[in-house]
């Protein structure tokens, strides 16, 4: 048996090249093999769309999530023959449907990615079919006359403070529910 006529260091050194030549895919965008052999992070940026974070969005990225939202809504709703009672003209003042329109357009962005390979498409549709009835449960056909305004949930005023603080004193655990040699009770306590 002859020896090859190449080193290890020369494999990985083809290897390395390989993963970090930029390649054209057949849709005309250039990547590199998402290797950086440097780092433990690839090359390329994150694949698919990041997701909004409407408890923590500032005004100033708002007008970007929004932007980029609205027109997926738009397509989205036309495309797929979505009706006026599961996702209505005034969606955008709904936040429960917000947030199920936003997951549903992050997960389309990241299914239909150029690194998929090629299952995102119909795990994008199974995931449509697991939030239509969310999206029904979030709105229940209230606008039909005209947008009425959602109404928020509020705690300001109904939690009595006195009578939380005297709850949350007690575990309210009921003994005979509780495993056996789970601790000393009460009782066993000073």
């Amino acid at each position: 048996m002859t020896e090859p006529d190449y080193t290890d260091a020369d494999v990985d050194g083809a290897l390395a090249a390989e993963l970090t030549t930029p390649t054209t895919r057949p849709t005309g965008r250039s990547i590199t093999g998402g290797v950086d052999p440097t780092t433990r992070a690839g090359g390329d940026p994150m694949p698919g769309g990041r997701p909004v974070n409407w408890y923590t969005l500032d005004d100033d990225d708002a007008a970007d999530a929004w932007g980029a939202l609205r027109p997926w809504v738009e397509w989205f709703t036309t495309r797929y023959d979505i009706s006026l009672m599961i996702v209505p003209d005034c969606w955008w003042k709904h936040p429960g449907l917000v947030d199920e329109l936003a997951a549903l357009h992050t997960a389309f962005v990241a299914s239909f990615d150029d690194s998929d390979t090629g299952y995102g498409p119909i795990g994008w549709h199974e995931r449509l079919a697991l939030a239509l009835p969310r999206l029904r449960n979030h709105y229940a056909g209230g606008c039909s006359n005209g947008h009425r305004p959602h109404r928020p949930r509020s705690w300001n005023t109904v939690t009595d403070e006195q009578e939380w603080d005297a709850w949350t004193t007690r575990s309210h655990a009921h003994p005979a529910t509780r495993p056996a040699g789970d601790g000393p009770t009460r009782k066993d306590t000073p």
